[in-house]
C-alpha cells in the first residue's frame, strides 16, 4: 500500500520561515512523510538528525533542474543519500526544453542522461508534469508523449500530478492504467471551477474523484500519494491537517 506524504511547496511560506518546526507540525498532524522542495541551507546531517527524531521519512525531493546537471548532481545525491531519500524529482524543464517539439525531444536526452546516473548510484529518477506537457504540438503529440515515448522506462519514472492532468482535460485514470508500474507518485490535490477558472482545494471539497485515483494507485502498486495545494481559503498550515485527516478517513473506509 502506498504510503502518505506532503509537497513541502504547500507550505512554503512556512517553511521558509521555520523550516524543521514546520516538518515537526506536520509530523504530529500524521504525515508519514515529506517531499521537499528545497532545504533552506540545512546540513544534510541535521535534517537527518531532525527527521529521525520526529518520525518522518522522505517522500523523494524536487530539485531544481540546475541541480541535476554534472558535478552538482553529484552533489545533489550526496545530499539525498545522506538525508534517507532515494527518489530524485525533476519538477519541471527550463523553458528552452519546452518550447516546442524539438525542445522536448531534447529534454528527453537530458532526462535519460539525469536519469542513468541517478540509477548507476541507487537513486530512482522521476519527472512530475504540470499542465503544459499536455498541450498539443500541433501534429496530436504532446510533449507527455514525447518525454515517456523517449526515455528509458528503467532510468525515468513518472510521478504524476492528478491535477494538472485533470486541468488539462486528461483522465489521470487512463495515464496510470497506461503506464503502470512506471508511475511512482501521485499528486493528489483537489480541484474547484469558480467563475470559470480552476484552482486546487482541499481534498474532498472539490470535483476530483479522489477515491477512484487512490484505487488505480494501488493497482498500479504506487509507492507515494503526495498532498499538494497551491490555493488557499485559509492557513496553509490548517489545509495541510484537513488534507491528511481527510486522507486518513478515505484509506480507512476502504
Amino acid at each position: 500500500m502506498g504510503k502518505i506524504a506532503i509537497q513541502l511547496y504547500s507550505v512554503r511560506e512556512e517553511t521558509s520561515k521555520d523550516f524543521l518546526g514546520t516538518l515537526e507540525k506536520l509530523a504530529n498532524m500524521g504525515y508519514q512523510a515529506v517531499q521537499f522542495a528545497g532545504f533552506f541551507n540545512t546540513s544534510a546531517t541535521e535534517l537527518k538528525s531532525f527527521m529521525d527524531r520526529v518520525g518522518l521519512s522522505a517522500a523523494g525531493s524536487h530539485m531544481p533542474f540546475e541541480t541535476l546537471t554534472g558535478n552538482q548532481l553529484i552533489d545533489s545525491l550526496d545530499y539525498n543519500r545522506t538525508i534517507g531519500n532515494d527518489l530524485i524529482i525533476c519538477p519541471i524543464l527550463p523553458e528552452e526544453y519546452r518550447k516546442d517539439e524539438a525542445a522536448y525531444y531534447r529534454a528527453a536526452e537530458q532526462l535519460n542522461e539525469i536519469g542513468r546516473v541517478c540509477y548507476e548510484n541507487g537513486f530512482t529518477f522521476a519527472y512530475h508534469n504540470h499542465d503544459i506537457e499536455f498541450e498539443d504540438l500541433g501534429n496530436g503529440k504532446t510533449g507527455f508523449d514525447i518525454l515517456f515515448e523517449e526515455t528509458d522506462q528503467q532510468l525515468v519514472k513518472i510521478e504524476l500530478d492528478c491535477y494538472w492532468a485533470s486541468y488539462s482535460a486528461i483522465d489521470p485514470n487512463q495515464i496510470i492504467s497506461a503506464y503502470q508500474d512506471r508511475i511512482v507518485s501521485l499528486h493528489m490535490k483537489d480541484m474547484v471551477i469558480i467563475n470559470g477558472k480552476k484552482r486546487s482545494i482541499e481534498l474532498g471539497k472539490g470535483i476530483l474523484d479522489i477515491a477512484t485515483l487512490r484505487e488505480a494507485g494501488e493497482a498500479a502498486g504506487v509507492s507515494w500519494y503526495v498532498i499538494e495545494q497551491e490555493h488557499f481559503d485559509g492557513a496553509p498550515l490548517e489545509a495541510a491537517k484537513e488534507n491528511v485527516t481527510k486522507w486518513s478517513d478515505l484509506v480507512s473506509s476502504t
